[in-house]
């Protein structure tokens, strides 16, 4: 706590005890304290900008006030770290940031932090205007994943009013059949001390891990862990016991986010990487077992199954008509990857509005298809600008296509089962800019996308012509956000990017 909130809250108090039974002198003493004031545990002068992956509970949101230059304004070491891929041959070390790697935006009286994961196995919060790193948490392994930011209205201690709900691989001491393996944690923004620390159990699956991102309604978190379940906890650390000498939160409910049958079909590929999204009373989200899951909020139970097959990595992003858009990998699949567009309203089997497949190609791990998620313009669009959504596939190709338009010259084109006919989307813009696993993001009239050949940022006009602004050789993973000129993301260089105009 700085001094300033140290000498108001203790002010607080004392006029408290003071002036319980003279409210009309406490009246007057609050108003003196920069309205409105929480008397006890102030945190007014918080202001979250980008608290979750892609911004909110409907994945739409990038910043605000994208820049036209692509200038180093700074850049500082992330550091690197050992991770353990057993099936892969043992150690790594990683550089950087990998994917989704998106940085967090918060305001604390006036100054704009950053809170970014790393390879270096540490959660870092960093001042956004100079690069200063404030604090940094260790975790037992790589952080890939982007983390999530929660209110807790009802702490008792003010350092603990903001926490960072944030997962982690599984730890390099632990391994599959290890008891505890504590790889989703809640840390303290303003601190950067542990709050309490979640054991993500043993399934069918072969991964530990947590990489999604949580999504936060009132006070409760709904979360896809990497071993196939989709769980409810509940965060408030008055309600965490101690299990294995550390403060373990209330789980409140799970699902299994995989059938018997996938358990063969993926051979233990049940990993669920996505972040969920929300549409009314109902949480989407994308699972590894290659599912498409609705969960009923009114009921507590998962009512609503899209069945695909693939392995789905991305997150399912909500459209303006209340839709998901869903990115498909080549994977366990006899066709083409690629996105979906389905309705949610209907049943499983009337559900696709369209899919638009993408090109095959082997490229480190993957064999085609789109691993990160989609980016729509519907918080900045003008109201003579079409509906767009952006993704960039394995193929190299950045997409972008009329997501309220289905292309009726262009035919019907063949789904994941290499069976199935859809309709399609009307393509407004192709370009090749290399293999990524990146998100891009989308604004009024900037397109900013990352992947291995670099970043790149386009301007388009209300005739849907790109224009390439800027481009910088650099390898990304990780997904960028954008805070008032600048633009902030994590390379596999081993190094955080503030990007922006330097004139």
């Amino acid at each position: 706590m700085n001094i300033k909130k140290l000498l108001k809250t203790s002010l607080r108090i004392s006029f408290f005890f003071i002036f319980t039974f003279q409210s009309d002198y406490f009246e007057n003493f609050l108003k003196l304290l920069n309205p409105p004031v929480n008397w006890l545990f102030p945190n007014e002068d918080i202001v979250v900008r980008v608290g979750t992956f892609l911004g909110n509970e409907r994945r739409n949101y990038y910043g605000e006030n994208p820049p036209d230059k692509l200038d180093i304004i700074w850049k500082i070491h992330l550091g690197s770290g050992i991770t353990n891929l057993v099936s892969k041959g043992g150690e790594r070390r990683w550089y950087g940031s990998g994917w989704t790697g998106q940085p967090l935006l918060i305001e604390e009286e006036g100054i704009l932090y950053v809170i970014q994961g790393s390879y270096d196995h540490r959660l870092k919060k960093i001042n956004a205007l100079t690069g200063e790193i404030i604090w940094q948490y260790e975790f037992d392994d790589v952080i890939k994943g982007t983390g999530s930011i929660w209110l807790n209205k009802n702490s008792a201690e003010e350092e603990n009013r903001v926490v960072i709900i944030q997962g982690s691989r599984l730890g390099n001491n632990n391994s599959l059949s290890s008891y505890f393996v504590p790889s989703l944690r809640a840390i303290s923004y303003f601190t950067g001390e542990e709050i309490w620390r979640f054991n993500v159990k043993r399934t069918y699956s072969y991964s530990r891990d947590v990489d999604g991102s949580a999504l936060i309604l009132d006070d409760i978190i709904y979360i896809g862990l990497e071993n196939g379940i989709f769980t409810v906890i509940n965060p408030d650390p008055v309600f965490a016991e101690t299990t294995n000498v550390y403060l373990q939160p209330e789980v409140m409910g799970e699902f299994n986010l995989y059938s018997d049958s996938d358990i063969v079909k993926h051979n233990g590929n049940l990993v669920t990487e996505s972040s969920p999204s929300r549409i009314d009373n109902h949480i989407y989200i994308t699972s590894g077992s290659g599912h498409v899951y609705g969960y009923n909020l009114d009921t507590d139970s998962i009512d609503w199954d899209f069945y695909i097959g693939s392995d789905i990595d991305g997150s399912p992003v909500v459209t303006e008509d209340n839709c998901l858009l869903i990115p498909i990998e080549k994977q366990y699949i006899r066709g083409r990857g690629g996105v979906f567009k389905l309705d949610p309203s209907k049943d499983p089997d009337q559900a696709v509005i369209w899919y638009l497949p993408t090109g095959d190609l082997i490229f480190h791990d993957w064999n085609g298809g789109v691993i990160g998620s989609c980016a729509v313009n519907d918080m900045y669009r003008s109201s003579t600008c079409p509906y767009l959504a952006a993704f960039i596939a394995i193929d190299g190709y950045l997409y972008v296509v009329k997501y309220m338009d289905v292309d009726l010259q262009a035919g019907d084109v063949l789904g994941p089962d290499n069976t199935t006919y859809y309709k399609s989307p009307e393509l407004v813009f192709k370009e090749y800019i290399g293999g990524s696993i990146s998100t891009p993001i989308i604004f009024q009239d900037r397109l900013i996308a990352a992947g291995y050949g670099g970043i790149y940022l386009y301007q388009f006009d209300e005739n849907l012509d790109f224009v390439l602004l800027d481009w910088k050789e650099i390898p990304f993973e990780s997904t960028p956000v954008v805070w008032d000129g600048r633009i902030y993301i994590g390379s596999r260089d081993g190094f955080l990017y503030c990007f922006g105009n330097t004139y």
